[in-house]
């Protein structure tokens, strides 16, 4: 996703600067985690990512190469269980789980008011209130906790203590680089609160539930949910009730997601006025780097003011 170069003017260019703190072989589990992980330990940071482009969390199959990853790993950081299951079982073996992080079991996570209500990912696609706790997200918790910038800086904040523990890493440059972090999360974020104002009289639709937490952030209007289950398409009376509200919506405006199927949700928006925006929760094209983060949250909020009337 295309990132415009004014984005870089707001102050970010000291996190360019951000040093390297050691060489400790990072996983993590997806590329957004990856991005913060960046932020914290630096550019040079050596830092291998699992889930690879085009893919979801939601069902993705390691390769024997990755498994090799996580056994050279120094530490593994993952949003956990109710995110990326196929990490479930190997990373609460005895093998990973001391190396291994997952940031919804986490203390800064945990402690702060975050309890949305989330269809889950996993359940009847009929009815929702049947399919809400059938696979339990912490207690009905939004586990696309990464999107969220308050819950990011938590989740660098906990990044920043466990590379502390590891040899050779430098507590004072990673306090430095988490420092710089948190200022230029903090003018971003005022930036797209003022860029996204004229938004919050849009209805937004969703592919799925994964824009929840950036929506109730900065105050914007999220009306539906295409697919409780994204590796499933909806079932009828779940399509038919999107239509009605889609039909009724000021200004619908449906994001949809590049790692997911898009041919049936043309057929359901079929002679409704609705505008179409794409954003990616997995920062696919986002480069790899110090303010790469940042970056992500801009093109987030690109994809919402796409949806502004011309």
């Amino acid at each position: 996703m295309h990132i415009k170069a004014s984005y870089l003017a707001l102050g970010l260019s000291a996190l360019a600067a951000s040093a390297p703190v050691a060489a400790a072989n990072i996983v993590t589990s997806i590329k957004p985690l990856e991005l913060i992980v960046k932020a914290v330990a630096g550019d040079d940071a050596k830092v291998t990512t699992l889930v690879p482009a085009g893919s979801s969390p939601h069902n993705y199959s390691m390769k024997p190469s990755q498994r090799r990853a996580l056994e050279q790993a120094d530490v593994i950081f993952w949003v956990g269980p109710e995110m990326e299951t196929f990490l479930n079982r190997l990373l609460s073996g005895r093998e990973f789980q001391d190396r291994a992080m997952a940031f919804m079991e986490g203390p800064e996570i945990d402690q702060k008011d975050n309890h949305h209500d989330h269809h889950d990912d996993h359940g009847h696609q009929e009815d929702a209130h049947a399919h809400h706790h059938h696979h339990d997200h912490g207690d009905g918790e939004d586990p696309h906790i990464w999107i969220d910038p308050a819950l990011a800086l938590e989740m660098a904040k906990g990044v920043r203590t466990r590379l502390a523990t590891l040899d050779g890493m430098s507590a004072e440059q990673l306090d430095a680089n988490l420092a710089r972090f948190e200022e230029s999360l903090a003018t971003a974020e005022q930036d797209i609160r003022a860029r996204l104002s004229g938004a919050q009289n849009v209805s937004l639709f969703t592919y799925h539930n994964a824009f929840t937490r950036y929506a109730e952030h900065y105050d914007l209007t999220l009306d539906g949910v295409l697919t409780l289950n994204p590796e499933l398409s909806p079932g009828a009376r779940h399509i038919a009730e999107v239509q009605r509200k889609l039909q009724q919506a000021n200004q619908p405006c449906l994001l949809t997601e590049p790692q997911f199927n898009r041919q049936w949700w043309r057929s359901i928006t079929e002679g409704l006025d609705v505008t179409f925006s794409t954003w990616d929760p997995l920062a696919t094209n986002i480069e790899s780097n110090a303010e790469g983060y940042i970056n992500f949250q801009y093109s987030i909020a690109d994809a919402v003011t796409n949806c502004l009337p011309e």
